[in-house]
């Protein structure tokens, strides 16, 4: 990271992907902020991290919050993580407003801090990690707007790429594409999802899907991201195997 005392922000940090970037950080050496509605589980992830640890319990899609928590630490990294389950049903079994879930809170969270990092704005060198998912390019039929959602993401983040050098705020801006894993609560459940409509077991299933990405891998990911003075690529697909730039 380009100055190594200060701190990382990240947001949805009390569990899945969230809390594994985080536990890493901080074991790297990288003071973590970290932002989710859930106190409890950020408060039992302060008593595993130790001081190095930060917990800030409330809704990431709070502009208010998102320019609050920038404006008051100043973190060289943040990362956006936050989202919600989506509703897994297929098309016909969807409401709009459980279509529209994923572009309310992933979405929507990513353009507040997004906006915030641009307008504070953070100081340069600072890298913007901003999580959308594979389902972003071959998209997600059992899981509403999510595959939209996340593909809304991507353009967010290459549109403040754009902003930063147009206003010379000398940030970076990246997104991460992980693949569908059954090792997280979410991956899990649309994993199971997609094994029941084609018929074959959960486990068959998984097994066609090759080795599973685990939040540990996604932490250690955006750790190495963070820890490499060169610029990033704009996006990469994340699996087993590590990051694979699309550029």
């Amino acid at each position: 990271m380009s100055e190594p005392s200060r701190p990382a922000v990240v947001t949805g940090a009390s569990r899945g992907f969230g809390r594994a970037i985080a536990a890493s950080l901080v074991r790297a050496g990288t003071p973590v902020v970290g932002v989710a509605r859930d106190a409890g589980r950020l408060h039992a992830l302060r008593e595993e991290l130790g001081d190095g640890f930060v917990p800030v319990a409330g809704d990431a899609v709070d502009e208010d919050l998102a320019a609050t928590v920038l404006a008051e630490h100043r973190p060289g990294l943040l990362v956006l993580n936050a989202g919600a389950a989506p509703a897994l049903a297929p098309l016909p079994e969807q409401t709009w407003e459980s279509f529209g879930r994923s572009w309310e809170v992933d979405t929507r969270h990513v353009f507040g801090w997004t906006k915030a990092a641009l307008t504070t704005p953070l100081a340069p060198g600072g890298l913007v990690v901003a999580l959308s998912s594979g389902a972003a390019l071959a998209g997600s039929p059992l899981s509403g707007g999510y595959a939209g959602a996340k593909a809304a993401i991507r353009f967010v983040a290459r549109y403040a790429a754009e902003e930063s050098e147009r206003a010379g705020l000398g940030l970076r801006f990246t997104t991460l594409l992980p693949r569908l894993t059954p090792a997280t609560d979410l991956g899990g459940a649309a994993a199971a999802a997609y094994a029941a409509r084609a018929g074959v077991d959960p486990d068959a299933f998984a097994a066609r899907m090759g080795p599973a990405l685990t939040a540990e891998q996604v932490g250690k990911a955006v750790v190495g991201l963070a820890s490499d003075p060169t610029p990033p690529a704009v996006e990469y697909r994340l699996d087993a195997a590590g990051l694979h730039p699309l550029d």
